[in-house]
């Protein structure tokens, strides 16, 4: 594969090969995966593969793409190869410390916008992400609401490094504070603070689904950001548990959920002080965010965990 050291490929005959190839080890995309692999070899646009079709390669830059090609057809994704993932229109740095952003998160983010519009119009809103893992939702937020000021947390201090450079690149360090927090230890950190909005895209994988899983997803991205293993829904609990103290009276919880968790997800929702709940589906018709208002819980000091 690709040793040929006397022949000169251009542009246009490795993105054949190479995707050919990839198509025929089962990998999806595979297109889009060949023009993010040579495109970051280059150091180019993608679309300049395409103007520069006939152009051929030195042997620098084939050394450089076969080294990207090979940790692909290994499964690694694409994202962790080329080092960044796509978000909202926006570029995250992302790595094996963090998990990749999805695109159906963008559902979760969509339907937060559209719950600070409601709720705050010009005003100040403050919003509480958990388990804000690359800082994609929490950074695309503050980029899209002019008044918020967000507060994201995650248990991994590693994740909290790539967020902390993501909202720095996208200029909002200023808009969000991370902390280093783990919500099933005490949060008595957090109870001192009162937020519009919380918003969370939990691990939510069951345990007995996790060896269906993608290649991809088992053996590169964090195990800890995608499932409780358990029943998938520990994470969901503690953070119906703990909202109605975090939250302002008529204060909105918006949690992503995985296929066929919504109508649990809904009557847990329900029987924690909640109303107005629903479910939102992404751009595939799967049921993926559950949104519902709250009744605001007097803090009691002892609860701490």
């Amino acid at each position: 594969m690709l040793q040929q050291k006397t022949r000169v490929w251009t542009i246009r005959e490795l993105m054949k090969f190479g995707v050919d190839h990839l198509r025929r080890n089962g990998i999806p995309e595979a297109r889009l995966n060949v023009e993010l692999l040579l495109s970051h070899a280059l150091h180019c646009q993608r679309i300049e593969l395409y103007t520069s079709f006939d152009r051929p390669l030195t042997n620098e830059e084939m050394r450089a793409f076969r080294s990207l090609y090979e940790r692909r057809l290994n499964r690694e994704p694409v994202q962790y190869i080329v080092g960044s993932a796509s978000f909202m229109g926006l570029q995250f740095k992302v790595d094996q410390r963090v998990l990749i952003p999805r695109p159906e998160t963008e559902t979760l983010v969509e339907q937060t916008l559209l719950t600070c519009n409601r709720m705050s119009g010009d005003q100040p809103v403050s919003i509480l992400e958990i388990g804000t893992g690359c800082g994609n939702i929490a950074v695309a937020l503050a980029k899209f609401v002019r008044t918020a000021h967000i507060t994201a947390i995650d248990s991994s201090s590693e994740a909290l490094e790539i967020a902390r450079l993501n909202a720095v690149t996208h200029r909002v360090e200023g808009i969000i504070s991370f902390e280093h927090m783990d919500v099933f230890e005490p949060v008595d950190q957090l109870l001192l603070q009162r937020f519009e909005i919380l918003v969370s895209n939990p691990p939510y994988v069951p345990r007995d689904e996790w060896e269906n899983l993608q290649q991809e997803v088992r053996k590169f991205e964090p195990r800890a950001a995608l499932t409780d293993m358990k029943d998938g829904y520990e994470f969901h609990r503690r953070i119906v548990e703990l909202a109605p103290y975090l939250l302002r009276d008529g204060g909105a919880l918006v949690l992503e959920i995985g296929y066929g968790q919504s109508e649990h997800v809904l009557e847990m929702m329900q029987k924690a002080a909640f109303y107005d709940c629903s479910v939102v589906p992404d751009l595939q018709n799967v049921p993926r965010v559950a949104i519902g208002l709250c009744r605001s819980k007097t803090r009691n000091p002892g609860f701490v965990n």
